[in-house]
């Protein structure tokens, strides 16, 4: 195959309301490539969660999908039927959420729950599914898989159940993994040892990862490329060096400002003036302009568009790695 596993263009999802429609996502578009991780980061409230649940279907009502496209391996997805996109859901496209006890059935066990997701995708026998479910929670770092294929969720451990929800995410090899938060939850060593997992899994089948979390620290460990999303919108996507290292955009400065180091003593960590703006009152043109210490006239009454800054790309008036000219 040609071309990125997952290409999202111009993505939009509106809820409505008694007081008139409210944009939630407002034309956000990237790429995954196989094998690739793209980390989503940004404060919470700024669509990253949301697009997500566009991009697999999982919106809740009234919530929709206005307009762009979803494509998964060329093929359009965001137009399916339900029938269609859940079968889908479970073969190409596998999810994993922060809380592994919403993923996983409390009155069944870990192995009836892999065998039941196997023989719903593969053309697999019970003793087949049986053998590849114990395979599938060994590969996933689940000690002692035989005797854990027959415990329920409330028996394991908190990162025993996340292994397990990864298993059961991996279960039909799928193209496409969305991980939203998978760590939040667990402490910090095991938090390394799931993003260490999902990276080496994921890539030996070639899957493409979309890692939606709030951590710089995660995202600069485990993924690839990172997008910076604010107030439903895309402001700054690149490779994570770049955008860690030297970011363009002044949110995505804002947010490593504020991220401690252990290798830079910086006193007091800086935080962004303000808060995100809730939906029925984003601001015109940057919606980051109230927040922004280099807002100009031009950033309240003109959207920016992503736009090549050194190696990454960025929505502003005025990257940081460019010197401002007058508008």
């Amino acid at each position: 195959m040609s071309g990125p596993l997952l290409d999202v263009r111009d993505l939009g999802v509106e809820f409505p309301t008694r007081h008139g429609m409210l944009r939630a996502l407002d034309g956000v578009s990237f790429d995954i490539a196989a094998g690739e991780i793209l980390g989503l980061v940004g404060e919470s409230g700024a669509g990253k969660s949301l697009t997500g649940a566009a991009i697999i279907g999982l919106l809740e009502p009234p919530g929709r999908v206005c307009r762009g496209q979803v494509l998964l391996e060329g093929q359009r997805i965001d137009d399916l039927p339900r029938e269609a996109m859940r079968r889908l859901r479970g073969r190409r496209i596998g999810a994993i959420f922060q809380d592994p006890l919403t993923s996983l059935d409390p009155l069944y066990t870990v192995g009836h729950q892999l065998v039941e997701t196997l023989r719903a995708h593969l053309p697999l026998g019970a003793a087949q599914a049986r053998e590849r479910a114990v395979e599938l929670l060994r590969q996933t770092g689940v000690p002692a898989p035989a005797a854990r294929f027959g415990q329920y969720p409330h028996e394991l451990s908190g990162g025993l159940r996340q292994r397990v929800v990864i298993a059961l995410a991996l279960a039909a090899e799928p193209a496409l993994v969305i991980a939203d938060e998978p760590t939040t939850a667990l402490d910090v060593a095991v938090q390394a040892q799931i993003l260490r997992l999902l990276r080496e899994v994921t890539q030996a089948r070639g899957a493409a990862v979309m890692l939606i979390t709030h951590d710089m620290g995660v995202v600069a460990e485990t993924c690839d490329r990172v997008a910076v999303m604010y107030a439903g919108r895309v402001v700054e996507i690149g490779p994570v060096d770049e955008v860690i290292r030297r970011p363009a955009h002044p949110y995505t400065a804002g947010l490593m400002a504020s991220v401690p180091s252990l290798h830079d003593a910086r006193g007091r960590l800086a935080q962004i003036k303000g808060a995100l703006p809730r939906l029925g009152e984003i601001p015109s043109g940057c919606a980051f302009h109230p927040r922004c210490p280099k807002a100009s006239p031009r950033c309240s009454d003109e959207r920016p568009e992503l736009a090549l800054v050194q190696r990454t790309r960025a929505a502003c008036w005025w990257p940081i790695a460019e010197s401002p000219v007058a508008p």
